[in-house]
């Protein structure tokens, strides 16, 4: 059997299973409930309109960077932005990675030590668990999803198999993206109190949302000390794309030569790094507090308003919300109807999430309208008066904490 044969034969097994992916486009005049763009930003005309300012100011801006970040790709540009998310992520220093998967990988196969420890909440994105894959770590290990007792006891294990000379890294995500529930940042802290721990936290779905001006939870609950470093990406509630870890300066200095996706990949193109800059502008002004305050004003009518059987909506105060409907035949079948009434949303099956807990998932942005929240729980309203709701609904039991 050739090559091409065996993928073929592979990608079968999952059609099978009605789990193939494919690259799709949602129609032009489709409501966005989808996407990360919480902030409604990507087609912000105040952000179009800096964008291009900034982008003007520069007489022959390059079209692209050129190359890595370590051999013609930085710029002053880059360098500058550096300093700025450090300061207003509070922060000793930044470092700007081209993507949050780039980032992550970086940080987890490059930070950890021989010897070393990683310990990660079980819904961690896939990027963490790419970059454990590849570290040098001793041990690997998962604790069930902010499960503060499970942490715990886990640490004490790991102490005594390593010892505790070593260094063991706690990874977490401050908003977790397919159940949009908060981590228990505090909770974590002191838990981490009496083990050589480090504490890294993946701030994606919160930066731009959550904190003064978008800062993130951990500035949010003041926790900037108490975290060795930060991801803060920039695709989702800022419209752009690329991610910064931020923490202590000699971090900074190791990923710079220890962290192989950002050595060995081509850098933000420089209207990427400009995007990025305009993004923050906006982000921050008086429309950002207004875009934070509609979107949570939204998220409130949205669970008030839905009426759904117990444990079926996530327990999510987020943009990030869920409708449970074990079963992928189950959950795609309910994501097709609200399409086809206009409202782009995505069925996430299993593998994804774990086996029984398929969702629609449902993100509420600051740029939608009261009226297309009333319109879209009306969609799901409907579906359920003609369905029978799954028996497995009544006993399942969500893993996200209570907010």
């Amino acid at each position: 059997m050739s090559l091409l044969e065996q993928l073929e034969l592979i990608l079968e097994k999952r059609r099978k299973r009605d789990l193939i992916r494919s690259l799709v486009i949602a129609s032009p005049s489709s409501i966005d409930f989808s996407s990360n763009d919480f902030l409604g930003l990507a087609r912000n005309k105040i952000l179009q309109q800096t964008y291009l300012k900034e982008l003007s100011s520069f007489p022959n801006p390059p079209l692209g960077s050129t190359g890595s970040r370590l051999l013609d790709g930085n710029s002053s540009y880059a360098e500058s932005l550096d300093k700025f998310l450090a300061e207003f992520h509070k922060a000793e220093s930044a470092l700007v990675f081209p993507s949050g998967f780039d980032a992550n990988v970086g940080f987890f196969s490059s930070v950890p030590q021989p010897g070393d420890a990683i310990v990660i909440d079980e819904f961690i994105h896939a990027s963490v668990h790419d970059g454990v894959r590849n570290s040098r770590a001793a041990i690997v290990i998962k604790f069930r999803h902010n499960d503060i007792k499970h942490l715990k006891k886990i640490l004490e294990n790991v102490v005594q198999e390593i010892g505790p000379q070593k260094n063991i890294f706690v990874a977490v995500e401050s908003l977790y993206s397919m159940d949009g529930d908060i981590a228990p940042l505090n909770d974590i802290v002191e838990v981490l109190k009496p083990f050589n721990s480090y504490l890294v936290v993946d701030e994606a779905h919160a930066t731009g949302v959550y904190g003064e001006q978008g800062r993130g939870i951990v500035c949010e609950l003041g926790l900037e000390r108490k975290v060795f470093a930060r991801l803060h990406t920039f695709g989702k509630a800022l419209a752009s794309n690329g991610a910064a870890i931020v923490g202590p300066k000699v971090l900074r200095t190791y990923l710079i030569n220890y962290a192989r996706p950002l050595i060995f990949s081509t850098f933000l193109s420089f209207n990427s790094l400009i995007a990025i800059n305009c993004s923050y502008r906006v982000m921050t002004s008086e429309m950002g507090d207004e875009l934070r305050q509609h979107l949570m004003k939204l998220v409130r009518i949205f669970r008030t308003k839905i009426d759904l059987p117990t444990n079926m909506l996530l327990p999510s105060n987020s943009a990030i919300q869920g409708i449970l409907i074990p079963g992928n035949d189950n959950v795609v079948k309910l994501s097709r109807v609200i399409q086809k009434a206009g409202y782009n949303v995505k069925p996430i099956r299993s593998p994804t999430v774990p086996v029984g807990k398929e969702r629609v998932r449902i993100c509420i942005h600051a740029d939608n309208t009261e009226k297309e929240i009333h319109g879209l729980i009306n969609v799901i309203k409907n579906y359920f008066e003609k369905q029978t709701i799954p028996k497995e609904i009544n006993n399942f039991q969500i893993a996200s904490s209570k907010l």
